[in-house]
């Protein structure tokens, strides 16, 4: 007969939204550094310096992997955005040791897409009485959008040489590109809030609508999320049927129909495993033995292990600061209307 479990600790979820939080509350204290570092751009260097965070670098996937492939090409690290490749290195490095899980513990905008969805739910068992789950005629086709975005970007990157790669990492619109993007949410259009909007709504009542549809990021590292030696395993002797994993599964996985989960949207969220009532039936394990088990209780430990380490390297390796002066973004910032993708124009010395 199969053991209740009566363990009484804290859910994993409460472990989870805790880390969450701490990794919103480091993006939010980035983001005031940043706005105090392009407030002393505005000012044209007058106000108080303040330094531009590096953190924000995380902020700029594209770059970053164009660095990596550029690493991989050459074994040199590009300077302009050197802490986010590491950032980069450390998001890949969790999803391939715990599947997409950067999405579900790190990821503030995962954090957010989950917060909304919560309301979302909420609002959908008063006014539909149950959830709303797209069909899967519409569910695939839809899904497939990010991975078509992912395709177009890294086709995009992995066909150009090491020097066509290094004269974009160095070019002003690179260099620029935080502050263009920070611009961009700052000075919003009317057609790109209308846009955010959308979306927003569309997640209201469609949980995770842009993770799941449109994130290229959470593409590349669904994929990586399949080569993972650690997945879901349920035991279907112990396993009684009573579908709580799958109900609890945000991503609308059918846990209770499958022995192993194998699906680039299994977040590693650990929903489903806190949902099991039954002992040893649903857990984390190596894709390689039937019996160990990853004590879910240190998975989120790991995952900050995994992070801070790598990120930790490029710290102590001289990688983490960028090597540009205060009067390289000053003369750039100047001229930042005029900076656009692949512009080599402005006569300045952008290697100082």
């Amino acid at each position: 007969m199969a053991f209740i479990n009566k363990n009484t600790a804290p859910s994993e979820q409460k472990k989870r939204f805790i880390v969450q939080l701490f990794f919103a509350s480091l993006t939010i204290w980035i983001g005031v550094q940043f706005y105090l570092f392009v407030n002393w751009l505005n000012s044209g260097g007058t106000t108080t310096f303040v330094e531009r965070p590096p953190g924000v670098e995380a902020f700029l996937p594209i770059s970053s992997l164009m660095n990596l492939y550029y690493f991989i090409l050459t074994g040199h690290i590009n300077h302009v955005h050197p802490a986010g490749l590491f950032i980069f290195i450390a998001i890949l490095a969790i999803s391939f040791i715990f599947g997409k899980s950067f999405c579900s513990w790190v990821c503030p905008i995962g954090f957010i897409s989950e917060l909304i969805g919560d309301f979302g739910e909420k609002i959908e068992k008063k006014i539909f009485k149950k959830k709303i789950v797209l069909p899967k005629i519409l569910d695939y086709p839809l899904r497939s959008i990010k991975y078509l975005i992912l395709a177009f970007f890294a086709y995009s990157i992995f066909s150009m040489s090491a020097n066509a790669l290094n004269s974009f990492l160095n070019s002003p619109y690179n260099m620029m590109v935080d502050v263009k993007l920070y611009n961009f949410f700052a000075h919003i259009s009317l057609f790109s809030l209308t846009v955010i909007t959308v979306i927003f709504v569309l997640s209201v009542f469609i949980r995770n609508f842009w993770c799941r549809y449109l994130c290229p990021y959470g593409a590349l590292l669904g994929i990586f999320s399949l080569l993972s030696p650690n997945k879901i395993k349920r035991n279907s002797t112990s396993c009684i049927n009573c579908d709580l994993c799958t109900k609890a599964c945000p991503s609308h996985i059918n846990v209770a129909k499958v022995s192993t989960v194998i699906s680039d949207e299994c977040t590693t969220c650990l929903s489903c495993v806190d949902a099991c009532p039954v002992e040893n039936t649903l857990d984390v394990k190596p894709v390689f033995t039937k019996t160990q088990k990853v004590d879910k209780k240190y998975i989120g430990f790991v995952i900050l292990i995994i992070y801070f380490f790598i990120t930790s390297i490029g710290v102590i390796s001289n990688n983490w600061q960028n090597n540009k002066s205060k009067s390289v973004y000053l003369h750039l910032y100047k001229k930042l209307e005029t900076i656009e993708h692949g512009t080599r124009s402005v006569s300045f010395d952008v290697t100082k």
